[in-house]
């Protein structure tokens, strides 16, 4: 969404426009859910924190500063409901779900081959993104999957940007090594980038 459009989206929103809250709510809903979903490893999580942040930033409109993206303030402000909810929960995985949620949007029961092999290399990926630390999960989703630039990712952060330099290349090299550290995951993988 163009920042102009996004910004008069909100402006009607704020002023209690129920439709323009709904369209930010259906504009942002499937990113905001992918992210904490890869995060967590959880769609119940997921669900809940995405329900709960829209819940925060609508009821919460005059406190958003046009200066930024809605997007960037959405997402901060499920990071935050995320971290809380991190204490109670251990990561879990379903395959079938996660893999089809994000990304290109391929649901695992499309019936081709290459459909398979995707959301097979998907599901490696996501188990091996659950082995990362939470901060070098964050930025490596972010970078990668929803193209966040490094500024833009340690605005969000809160930490610097050769901070979270470290923590992509980490993030990257760890990655590789859980991926390459079982041969189903390698060949997974392989299919798909070899």
């Amino acid at each position: 969404m163009e920042r102009a459009v996004e910004q008069a989206l909100i402006r009607r929103a704020a002023a209690g426009d129920r439709a323009a809250a709904g369209e930010c709510v259906r504009s942002f809903q499937g990113q905001l859910y992918a992210y904490i979903l890869r995060l967590s490893g959880r769609p119940e999580v997921a669900e809940d924190i995405a329900q709960e942040a829209f819940v925060r930033a609508l009821t919460n409109l005059d406190r958003f500063d046009d200066r930024y993206r809605f997007s960037t303030w959405l997402f901060t402000i499920a990071r935050r409901l995320y971290i809380n909810s991190r204490q109670k929960l251990k990561p879990m995985y379903e395959s079938e779900l996660v893999g089809s949620i994000g990304g290109d949007g391929v649901r695992p029961d499309a019936g081709t081959i290459d459909d398979e092999v995707a959301g097979n290399a998907r599901d490696e990926i996501q188990r091996a993104l659950l082995h990362l630390p939470p901060d070098q999960r964050e930025v490596v989703v972010l970078f990668h999957q929803f193209d966040w630039s490094i500024a833009q990712i340690a605005g969000h952060m809160g930490m610097p940007e050769g901070t979270v330099k470290s923590h992509l290349h980490r993030g990257r090299r760890r990655l590789r090594a859980v991926l390459e550290s079982s041969e189903r995951s390698a060949n997974r993988v392989e299919e798909v980038w070899g």
